[in-house]
């Protein structure tokens, strides 16, 4: 990751910009699929986004806790970045978690796509698995939280982002009015079953608006005994290789024995 003498083949034109998960690094959230797709011929860039005050935030190697919207913001100047020293046009984004809300928060209010000239947009494809594309109950906990009026205390220390991806948070309500997609971008949303921290699972699945193409995929559908869970997701052999997939590399997607973390 982070190789800035990489220069887009004609193969792979897309650098690809890898966004980590809620509480993560870049580490935590990609030491599999980085390395993966390097060796396919990628270009792969990442940074720690979504620092903050939050006592969370103390601890080695935890990022992503503040605003999900300042880590979009974040995103888009590590875009701008990585075209400038790679003069690609556009990158394709992967999204562990939170970081698929940050992909599209990005698409949506800086910069990313261009509704009215799709052709302009500097994305391509968005891969995201277990992205808390509209909130979680987060196994019940988020709700409890609320029941018992928790929430006011978690931004100072679990962070802001863990309101944020609540159902029915302000922020998503503002990432998913108006539709889910952008136009011009083709979007591969993986859910697990056993998805433990996003759910419902199905929550992470997203309709397609007008000029996007939109693949929900469920983990388990063809591979029954693939059990990765919220964490595994990202480590997931089977969910590497639909990943290369949808970049565009010529891989067969297997079917691995996976139990969950």
């Amino acid at each position: 990751m982070n190789d800035w003498s990489c220069k887009p083949s004609a193969a792979h034109p897309n650098p690809v910009v890898l966004v980590q998960g809620t509480w993560s690094s870049r580490y935590d959230s990609f030491a599999a699929l980085s390395p993966a797709l390097k060796k396919q011929g990628y270009c792969v860039f990442g940074e720690n986004l979504g620092g903050s005050d939050a006592i969370l935030s103390k601890f080695p190697g935890v990022y992503l806790t503040g605003p999900v919207k300042d880590s979009a913001k974040q995103l888009s100047q590590e875009v701008d970045k990585v075209l400038a020293a790679t003069g690609a046009k556009k990158v394709d984004l992967v999204g562990w978690s939170q970081g698929g809300i940050v992909a599209r928060g990005y698409l949506k209010f800086f910069g990313g796509a261009n509704p009215s000239i799709p052709a302009a947009n500097k994305v391509d494809n968005v891969v995201t698995y277990g992205a808390t594309n509209h909130g979680t109950t987060l196994s019940g906990l988020a709700t409890v939280a609320k029941a018992f009026g928790l929430n006011p205390a978690l931004p100072s220390t679990l962070g802001q982002a863990a309101v944020d991806q609540e159902i029915g948070s302000d922020y998503l309500n503002e990432l998913n009015a108006d539709g889910d997609t952008m136009p011009g971008i083709d979007y591969t949303i993986i859910g697990s079953k056993y998805d433990e921290v996003t759910t419902p699972y199905t929550r992470t699945f997203l309709t397609a608006g007008p000029g996007a193409t939109v693949h929900n995929i469920t983990l388990q559908d063809g591979c029954a005994i693939d059990f990765s869970d919220h964490l595994q997701l990202a480590y997931s052999p089977r969910v590497i290789q639909m990943t290369e997939k949808a970049l565009g590399s010529n891989v067969r997607v297997g079917c691995t024995l996976r139990t969950p973390l």
